[in-house]
């Protein structure tokens, strides 16, 4: 009996040495979390995002990002790494290119060049006849770790998000590991980046940010609009801001959103002037009773995965003006459509973007 307790106290103790001091790749933070919303007001549930129709993508999935072209066609990432291209139905699918990458945003330039926001290879441009050219990786001497978003203004300069200067995915095992990696730390080394194809310079617009996600542009192009997942807002940012930090007082950058009730994702211009947000998953309890407790934030890293606060699923996208006004609020809260990360808005449809459906999703206007 006495060796049986030796054995239990030994393992016990382990136990406890595991998970206090085994090596972990994050220095947690803390920060303050808002009290979450939840679902009130301009977001009070509803299953208006419930019965989409499905497109079909064969073996594919994870249709994170959806463009419709000047062309007519209709462009995709999938998590496969494909870019595909397709008719507005989804007929005559083809695979328009692969970079090796994982390309996750894109925005198409003034002559037609796809320019992509490769998580592995930084900014790449992808011609009409499919030929890939890197266009930056670096900010200074710096890497680019994590490219997510692109827009292209009017006079072609590029605007990028790095979504952290931390947790590369080519580096810890794909986009959602370094996401997780990046937010559950909290250091915001996120940041905004412009690229200028005229003077191929790379600049540090602004930095400062909680995984700096999806990045769009005001009417008359003067201003940025970003989303910050891992403390739920989105910020206004000047085009001319250079090198600013977020976290310090500025007048060049303000929150527009805050205190969202979901992980705000990607970012899309709609019609008549809205600008469509998605949530790639709601908030957690658990995940913003850490906030003030790094070290159980770092021990989480060192249990199972199946035992991570990982929220549930829900559908829910949302469309505001640039004043911040909420104007459409889309959900489904059984989470049927998985991780909607924003919606891509046509005359005939609203298109559906997420990280892992199997399909395609849409809803007609």
């Amino acid at each position: 009996m006495k060796k049986l307790f030796l054995t239990l106290a030994l393992l016990l103790v382990a136990l406890a040495a595991y998970l206090s001091l085994w090596p972990v790749p994050i220095k947690a933070v803390t920060w303050s979390a808002p009290a979450a919303p939840g679902y009130v007001g301009a977001h009070a549930v509803n299953n208006k995002l419930a019965g989409l129709k499905i497109i079909s993508l064969g073996k594919e999935e994870g249709p994170e990002h959806i463009v419709l072209a000047k062309d007519g066609k209709l462009y995709t990432t999938v998590a496969s790494g494909n870019i595909l291209r397709m008719n507005p139905d989804g007929s005559a699918q083809e695979v328009f290119a692969n970079t090796g990458g994982r390309v996750l945003g894109f925005d198409f330039d003034a002559s037609g060049n796809l320019i992509a926001a490769d998580a592995v290879k930084g900014l790449l441009s992808i011609s009409p006849d499919k030929k890939i050219t890197l266009l930056t990786d670096k900010v200074g001497s710096d890497r680019i770790r994590y490219a997510d978003a692109v827009i292209v203004a009017r006079n072609g300069k590029m605007y990028v998000s790095d979504a952290s200067a931390r947790f590369a995915p080519a580096d810890w095992g794909g986009t959602f590991e370094a996401s997780v990696l990046d937010i559950l730390e909290q250091s915001a080394t996120g940041r905004i980046l412009e690229y200028d194809p005229a003077t191929k310079i790379t600049r540090l617009v602004a930095k400062g940010f909680s995984f700096a996600n999806g990045v769009a542009l005001s009417q008359d192009e003067q201003t940025l609009f970003v989303n910050e997942t891992g403390k739920y807002r989105v910020w206004k940012i000047a085009v001319l801001a250079n090198g600013i930090d977020v976290m310090a007082k500025s007048d060049q950058a303000s929150v527009l959103l805050d205190n969202l009730p979901g992980y705000p994702d990607n970012l899309m211009r709609g019609l008549d002037g809205k600008i469509w947000l998605g949530f790639a998953k709601p908030r957690n309890p658990t995940i913003d009773n850490l906030a003030a407790k790094p070290f159980m934030r770092e021990l989480t890293l060192r249990l199972p995965r199946s035992m991570w606060p990982i929220p549930k699923a829900y559908s829910h996208v949302i469309a505001f003006t640039e004043d911040g006004k909420v104007v459409a609020d889309l959900q489904d809260p059984s989470g049927a459509y998985p991780e909607t990360t924003a919606v891509t808005e046509t005359p005939e449809r609203l298109y559906i973007q997420s990280l892992h459906a199997k399909g395609l999703g849409w809803l007609p206007k």
